[in-house]
């Protein structure tokens, strides 16, 4: 599966953005598909996981509220709403799908490269 990571971008605190993950190369529903991200100097954190046809959705505590983890199968697209930003939130955002629907990076099989999110205070 190829992934092709998009939306990131530079927005005020609290401000808001849709990533996008285009999916190609296999069967998008055949995955569960999650969001991390990556700060400078720091190690690569869970985000958000949705199950292969979006019955289930997983974030990790400081997202809840205020990011949104959503699919369209048809589309072959998995998306990222993130509202309420803050500066603290500015990191590399990477979406990734694999065959279980876990937190953990490692678990994951395919990853894309990866759009930047930058908020300013």
């Amino acid at each position: 599966v190829q992934l092709q990571a998009s939306g990131g971008g530079l927005v005020q605190a609290g401000g808001s953005l849709r990533l996008s993950c285009a999916a190609s190369g296999r069967t998008f529903s055949g995955y569960a598909m999650g969001w991390f991200r990556q700060a400078p100097g720091k190690e690569r954190e869970f985000v958000a996981v949705i199950s292969r046809y979006g019955g289930t959705t997983s974030y990790a505590d400081s997202m809840k509220g205020r990011f949104t983890i959503s699919r369209d199968n048809v589309k072959n697209t998995g998306y990222l709403q993130m509202n309420s930003l803050k500066p603290e939130d500015t990191a590399v955002y990477y979406c990734a799908v694999g065959r279980l629907l876990v937190t953990t990076a490692s678990r994951y099989d395919y990853w894309g490269q990866g759009t930047q999110v930058t908020v300013s205070s």
